[in-house]
């Protein structure tokens, strides 16, 4: 029986920025507490391998890609894009141990608007699909952040949701004071593998968007396994951001930022911007740091309506994949349109 805590599988995750490989390059990673090698082939094509040589568990990213196969940097076996051993250096002609038996697992793997994603799973097609921010086919992100987290995927992902911290948390000039508390009442509604709150104005006191100008009307969706994604429009500008989260292990997440625009001013204010990003992912960081000391007590959790709905509806959604799939069955959405209020 699968644990109800631990991240979903058949499901996608992302890895990294596009922009950080490079024809020839790859890069380490831990996903779901597997080691994982992504890399771009010199065709320009991205692939994720089992980060591990079968022949003695040396980590494949500390060899040598030279576009085309991966060289072991302890014996020199060399292993394909697609996972097939190519070359074992010191087998002796005519043996019947050949390296054509020898294989590393493949992930799928995918680049879509600029980002890397890996796949977790055996049946991709039966799975959500990749997440595209409205507006931005083809775009890469124009402003990337990502942080490590001390959380396990569902704390970290309930944090994410979690509408009533941020002027406690993200307390600053440019966002949110305590003072600024104020009553909240957003419309949702099912929408594929997740909910939708639906497209409204930003609360007035959310200082960060006047700086898109005019009326600029906003819409947040998340859908499993661990994604949200916000599509603010201004006039005939649009902001995408996508946040994602990547499990590490069990109690290290990691939060992956990005955000897509049209507006020319934000392009002249990205060094700022990175600044703000930054300031708004570390106070995360920290603030789940400080909870993860009270999580190893195992404490019962209370979750309230209407502020922590959305978290019951995460583990609602959770469990329904995780059935339908046991029961080889379609995923049902089992959530109903819904006006949630609260303060924050």
């Amino acid at each position: 029986m699968e644990d109800s805590a631990a991240p979903l599988r058949e499901a996608w995750y992302y890895a990294a920025a596009g922009r950080r490989l490079k024809p020839g390059a790859m890069l380490a990673r831990t996903m779901l507490g597997e080691p994982v090698l992504v890399g771009r082939d010199a065709a320009g094509a991205v692939f994720a391998l089992r980060d591990l040589c079968p022949h003695r568990g040396m980590p494949l990213s500390a060899g040598q890609f030279d576009g085309r196969e991966i060289e072991c940097c302890y014996h020199g076996w060399r292993f394909a894009t697609g996972g097939q051993c190519m070359a074992i250096p010191a087998l002796v002609p005519g043996r019947a141990f050949t390296p054509a038996r020898v294989r590393v697992r493949r992930y799928p793997a995918r680049e879509v608007q600029g980002n890397i994603w890996v796949y977790f799973g055996s049946d991709p097609a039966a799975a959500p699909e990749i997440p595209l921010v409205d507006g931005f086919d083809g775009a890469r992100p124009r402003l990337i952040e990502t942080v490590a987290l001390a959380a396990s995927i569902d704390h970290a992902v309930v944090g994410l949701m979690d509408p009533a911290h941020g002027p406690f948390v993200h307390r600053a000039w440019w966002w949110r004071s305590r003072r600024s508390i104020q009553p909240k009442a957003k419309v949702f509604a099912p929408s594929p593998w997740g909910f939708t709150m639906s497209r409204h104005q930003p609360s007035a006191n959310s200082r960060a968007y006047r700086l898109l100008g005019g009326a600029p009307e906003t819409e947040i969706i998340f859908r499993l396994p661990s994604v949200r994604i916000e599509n603010i429009r201004a006039g005939r500008h649009l902001v995408g951001n996508l946040t994602a989260i990547t499990p590490i292990d069990e109690r290290t997440t990691a939060i992956n930022h990005c955000i897509y625009w049209t507006v020319p001013v934000l392009a002249a204010l990205k060094p700022l911007l990175r600044r703000y990003v930054r300031a708004f992912l570390d106070q995360d960081r920290a603030i789940m740091e400080r909870q993860s000391h009270g999580l190893r007590f195992d404490p019962p959790l209370m979750l309230i309506d209407d502020a922590d709905t959305q978290a019951k509806w995460y583990y609602r959604l959770k469990r329904e994949y995780r059935r339908a799939r046991t029961e080889g069955r379609p995923f049902e959405n089992p959530i109903k349109p819904r006006t949630l209020e609260w303060r924050s």
